[in-house]
């Protein structure tokens, strides 16, 4: 096993330039390829859950996904030998999807179906923002994971409450509706209730007495309040989160009255009319 500290081998430095690094020709030419063989792995598992086209194709998406599975694992395999340190790509978001897209094609030989699982491979997709240099994307998904996890605490809150309230409501529904009207059951109910606080209404279950209904359309009018909530939520965290990224603007103060909070662009006090410093 090699020492940390140990130097790679050139061929594994030349194969790492490629295989990590797409600011070469030849490290561009291996992502692109890269990502042309996972949309095929892509389509190729889509066309085959398909029952009309996979009786007519089945040996041949068959064939492919194996292929595929085997291009996948060679290249799994070589960046574990090529990478400075083999854990951490291991334990990278990275190498935890390119681990995740092999396995199901060998467990599909265990329990038969797995190899839908192969559909994870979209995941890999992501790569296509480090080959595009779109870095300014993965900074604003930063923020929006910074926005997330700050809004994390006063969403679970906020589920906790609406659980709360489809309960409530559906052991209403049951209790006013009954198994005559197809409330069977309080989870029934229950269901009943999410689907319509979340404004989906697919209509398979409807109350048939007018309390019923009443209970009803305050549940839908609830519905619109409730989805508002963890936008809002949202938001603010999203504001927050890149206020501080953005570099903040030094204070302007009046040299005659000391009022601060001077607009960028301001010229002169709002409240004096003194000539702000760093105007002409």
């Amino acid at each position: 096993m090699r020492h940390p500290g140990e130097a790679r081998a050139p061929w594994r430095v030349a194969l790492g330039n490629i295989i990590f690094n797409n600011d070469t020709p030849a490290g561009r030419a291996f992502d692109l390829v890269l990502i042309v063989l996972i949309f095929v792995s892509i389509l190729v598992v889509m066309l085959d859950s398909v029952g009309s086209i996979r009786a007519t194709y089945g040996p041949l998406f068959e064939w492919a996904e194996w292929v595929l599975t085997l291009i996948f694992t060679v290249e799994y395999v070589l960046r574990l030998i090529s990478a400075r340190h083999a854990t951490h790509y291991a334990t990278s978001f990275f190498g935890v999807v390119d681990l995740l897209s092999i396995l199901p094609g060998y467990l599909d030989l265990l329990l038969p179906g797995a190899n839908y699982l192969l559909i994870v491979r979209v995941l890999r997709l992501l790569r296509i923002f480090r080959i595009l240099k779109l870095a300014r994307y993965l900074n604003e998904a930063s923020v929006l994971t910074e926005a997330m996890r700050a809004s994390a605490a006063k969403i679970t809150v906020f589920l906790a409450v609406v659980l709360t309230l489809v309960t409530i409501i559906g052991a209403l529904m049951y209790v006013i509706e009954g198994p005559a009207n197809g409330y069977t059951s309080i989870p029934t109910s229950i269901y009943w209730a999410i689907v319509t606080l979340t404004t989906v209404g697919f209509g398979d279950i409807t109350p048939k007495t007018p309390l019923g209904k009443g209970l009803a359309s305050l549940a839908m009018i609830l519905g619109y309040g409730i989805l508002a909530v963890p936008t809002g939520i949202v938001t603010v965290s999203l504001s927050r989160a890149q206020g501080r990224r953005q570099p903040q603007q030094p204070q302007r103060t009046c040299p005659r009255c000391g009022l601060q909070g001077h607009d960028a662009d301001a010229r002169y006090c709002k409240r004096c009319g003194e000539l702000l410093p760093g105007s002409s």
